[in-house]
């Protein structure tokens, strides 16, 4: 872990002094009672266009790529997808790419504490949350060590965001292993599209200070480039009491992109970025003298890199090929997950022809190399420390057309070699029916596994001590409580069944609804071993080891629904409503006698409801405000809660916006999530301002 890190001490300092003013308490009640108001002309640069002149219609045309691995309209997809513009993001008022997700239904974002998230879809909420596959344009971000995604690492400049694709359900037939409840696909804007200068800055209560500049140019007939630079300081959050908590983070990250035409039908892209952060976390040691345990604060490090490059070439209309490659480094050292890095080597090919006139076939081979070099401690170690692993995949699909413009049905599948479990299978079924224009119905029948990773086979956590004559442990010697990994396990299994019905039943207002029943098996618990006695490290001890199993299954059933209405020409709500059931329970009728599979259940929202007010007012202003409801979490003593954020925004130039943002306002602090090493600190009300300049 890089010790000597590169900060902006001047950066930093200058932020720490500016703050944001504090009159946005008077934005509530203009969104209680808009007035009158005629939608201003505007003439803006296309990073602050306005999404809200576009028509439903418009919206639904949009081009998707993540759910068929190509360019598709979004009213052509037979997924629940959910599309979060640039413009969303913008108008958001979020600062970071865990908060944006918030935007989208059937997903659950729930923050930790300042620099930690517990994000999933369809359920199973954590830290970790290990059936969820992340991709940064095409590049997967999901850690096979830890099994999830480290969000505090996944980032850019937003304003460079075009759109964040999340789909809800398996993508396993395409995307392969954990693409089990959902893939989240966030893609960046063509070097093309941001050329000149760009700068954005802010400070305020919560974000300290924040500030990006990127600037792209042409650097040839038909090539493109830009680069970036972002460093921002946050604030920690506070705990049960008020007191403040020791999670502050601040991160610096760069990068660049080149997209270059080569010729009529290929093009060419490479795009790489740094990053380095530090971050507070409090984390409870076990000791094997008293006082038996310690919490303690510790500063954690990230640090790494990314390199990629995709060539598509375009042979005609209905076919075409693309290659991707790309390089990986990630390091983290903290006292949760220990020390070590990971590296990454993945290459992706894939085809796709038309075969007739009804089939439209797609085909595709990968290889992924995993090396990490973990530091075992007293709390984690791995056995081994160092390890490589392969991964050989390749998938077939063919899309056919049994009725042109009404009916087609999608046959795939996934097949995968993987290190720990061998040679899996993936296969799906979807269908979409048109039976006329402003209706389309949807479904699939899915297979999809989540392959054990580093840390479900190789790891030791050592979680409690029990010391001599408590209760529990009658002996001289303390008991160590540790859980183990096991190279016994086998992949998690889903058998999903979706259905889904979009409509626009006017041209200001449609609806998308998805229901989903998931069947769960093979999940990993764990199960008492056997004690035995231990002498290293001092003194000698008792070990109650937990040792992982696939002991579990389980039924997720539930139903997401979300509308876009355009009431005048000048205002848009946006709603979507989420309702979930988990039924968890351990294999063969064993009695839940801990309450595990209860705990599962109760750690994500049964209901979530989302609305999101965007108003176009006179003199180039626009406002937003945003109400969410999450449901309780009882297994973590986490009460329902609801939060308003607001934002007003000023553009006196077509290059120049001022914003004021209010967030989580109305409690002054609220506790979203507790994770599984007990970490949780509570979400305060914050305001900033913004100014972003384009030259």
């Amino acid at each position: 872990m890089t010790s000597d890190r590169f900060k902006i001490e001047i950066m930093s300092a200058f932020f720490d002094r500016l703050r944001a003013g504090m009159f946005l308490a008077g934005l509530i009640l203009c969104a209680l009672s808009p007035p009158l108001l005629a939608q201003a002309d505007q003439v803006v640069k296309p990073e602050t266009s306005g999404l809200i002149k576009l028509s439903i219609e418009e919206l639904m045309d949009i081009e998707v790529t993540s759910p068929g691995k190509k360019a598709q309209r979004l009213s052509d997809v037979a997924a629940a997808v959910f599309v979060i513009n640039q413009e969303d993001i913008r108008r958001s008022g979020a600062t970071s790419i865990p908060e944006v997700l918030r935007l989208a239904p059937g997903v659950q974002v729930a923050r930790i504490d300042s620099n930690k998230w517990a994000i999933s879809v369809r359920g199973f909420d954590n830290r970790y949350t290990n059936n969820l596959l992340v991709l940064i344009d095409g590049r997967t971000v999901y850690t096979s060590t830890f099994s999830g995604v480290f969000w505090d690492i996944q980032d850019t400049m937003l304003e460079d965001v075009e759109r964040i694709e999340v789909i809800r359900g398996p993508g396993a037939a395409l995307w392969g292993a954990n693409a089990v409840n959902g893939v989240i696909n966030i893609i960046t804007k063509r070097a093309e599209e941001t050329q000149g200068g760009l700068l954005a800055v802010g400070a305020g209560s919560e974000e300290r200070g924040f500030g990006g500049l990127r600037y792209g140019l042409k650097v040839g007939k038909d090539a493109y480039a830009r680069g970036y630079i972002k460093y921002f300081k946050r604030d920690g959050g506070v705990d049960g009491s008020g007191k403040d908590t020791a999670d502050g983070w601040d991160a610096l990250r760069g990068g660049f992109r080149l997209d270059w035409q080569a010729s009529a039908s290929d093009s060419l892209t490479v795009q790489g970025d740094l990053y380095d952060g530090s971050y507070g976390t409090t984390g409870t040691v076990p000791l094997l003298v008293p006082p038996y345990s310690q919490t303690q604060n510790d500063n954690g490090g990230t640090f790494g890199g990314n390199l990629l490059t995709r060539w598509e070439k375009t042979l005609s209309p209905t076919s075409g090929l693309a290659l991707q490659i790309y390089y990986q480094r990630d390091e983290r050292n903290d006292i949760e997950v220990g020390k070590g890095l990971e590296d990454i080597f993945d290459v992706d090919y894939q085809h796709r022809f038309s075969w007739g006139k009804r089939n439209e076939i797609m085909y595709g081979v990968g290889y992924r190399f995993n090396h990490d070099r973990l530091t075992n401690s007293s709390l984690v170690s791995f056995t081994p420390d160092s390890l490589s692993r392969n991964l050989f995949s390749g998938f077939l699909q063919d899309d056919i057309t049994l009725i042109p413009e009404r009916l087609r049905i999608t046959l795939g599948s996934k097949f995968e070699h993987n290190y720990y479990t061998g040679f899996e299978v993936q296969p799906n079924a979807r269908f979409l029916w048109t039976p006329h224009s402003g209706h389309t119905v949807w479904g699939a029948v899915s297979r999809a596994v989540r392959t054990p990773a580093r840390a479900d086979c190789d790891l030791r956590g050592n979680v409690a001590t029990i010391p001599p004559g408590a209760p529990g442990n009658p002996g001289p010697t303390p008991i160590l409580l540790s859980t183990f990994g096991s190279r016994e396990l086998k992949s998690e299994v889903l058998l999903a069944y979706e259905l889904g019905y979009r409509t626009q039943p006017a041209d200001s207002f449609s609806i998308d609804l998805a229901l989903y029943y998931h069947d769960y098996d093979r999940l990993i618990d764990y199960v008492t071993g056997s004690p035995f006695p231990e002498i290293s490290p001092a003194p000698p001890h008792v070990v109650v080891p937990s040792i992982f199993v696939n002991n579990m299954e389980g039924k997720v059933y539930g139903l997401e629904v979300s509308n876009d209405w355009l009431p005048l020409s000048w205002w848009r709500l946006k709603l979507s409503y989420t309702y979930q059931q988990m039924d968890i329970r351990l294999k063969g009728n064993i009695a839940d006698t801990t309450g595990r599979a209860k705990s599962i259940e109760g750690r994500s929202p049964k209901h979530q409801i989302s609305l999101r007010s965007s108003i176009d007012l006179p003199w180039d202003l626009t406002f937003d405000g945003w109400v969410r409801y999450v449901d309780a979490l009882p297994s973590i003593a986490v009460n329902s809660y609801v939060t308003m954020d607001t934002r007003l925004a000023w553009r006196p130039r077509p290059n120049l916006e001022l914003a004021l943002t209010g967030q989580n306002l109305i409690e002054s602090s609220h506790r979203e999530f507790v994770s599984v090493e007990g970490i949780s600190t509570k979400t305060e009300r914050s305001f900033y301002g913004k100014v972003v300049f384009g030259f």
